[in-house]
């Protein structure tokens, strides 16, 4: 039985679970895919980093940007979480020393551009040997058209459920209407998934309107 409040306790530092994450990381746990819509802070991150830790074997998460990237895994490290990514920015050799990691099963986690998992020389072809317990599709709305960040190499994503059909798939993202959801569905190729929607009311924030007067003292 795998204890996810100790891992969150452990790791991240929280007493307990916000909205629909602890529901979340269950249905991972139960090796089944998930569609996670949460508003931005919200902790999606935590929805795969706990399984990550408790399942065996390494978490392949997806992501399309590189600053994003380095501040995940730097955080996790200082968690004391093996993590690590990859991406263009790092030297041949870097990318070596990682993927030698990668082989000897000394990472958790693994973050890495879509482009660098499904380009040239893709990751793919080490991936068949590696036990892999989960792949994280993060800022999933780039899978869709009408994804305002939409990036060529999301739409073939759909390879992972056909090469990897007992890994289960967490796709998160922020930014996704109902068009959007339908269509990450879709190109994922998902079949037994559940959906997971935050409300995006955000209360610590307000609106208020103003006539333009005295606007220069204003």
């Amino acid at each position: 039985m795998y204890n996810i409040q100790q891992t969150l306790q452990q790791y991240f530092g929280y007493n307990s679970f916000r909205l629909n994450q602890e529901e979340i990381i269950e249905n991972v746990l139960a090796k089944k895919d998930s569609i996670v819509l949460m508003p931005t802070g919200g902790g999606k991150s935590l929805c795969y980093q706990v399984p990550a830790l408790v399942l065996d074997g390494i978490t392949i998460v997806v992501s399309p940007l590189i600053a994003l990237m380095k501040d995940q895994v730097d955080a996790l490290k200082l968690n004391g979480v093996a993590a690590a990514f990859l991406n263009s920015s790092q030297s041949s050799s870097e990318q070596s020393s990682i993927i030698q990691q990668l082989k000897t099963n000394r990472l958790k986690l693994l973050y890495v551009a879509p482009e660098r998992l499904l380009g040239q020389n893709n990751l793919l072809n080490y991936l068949k040997d590696i036990n892999i317990s989960l792949f994280a599709i993060d800022e999933a709305h780039c899978i869709s058209h009408w994804g305002h960040d939409f990036r060529p190499e999301y739409l073939v994503l759909g390879q992972l459920k056909k090469q990897f059909p007992s890994v289960p798939i967490i796709a998160l993202t922020a930014t996704a209407d109902s068009l959007t959801k339908k269509d990450i569905i879709q190109k994922l190729e998902v079949t037994d998934y559940t959906v997971y929607e935050n409300s995006f009311n955000r209360p610590n924030i307000s609106y208020c309107v103003k006539q333009k007067r005295n606007y220069f003292s204003q």
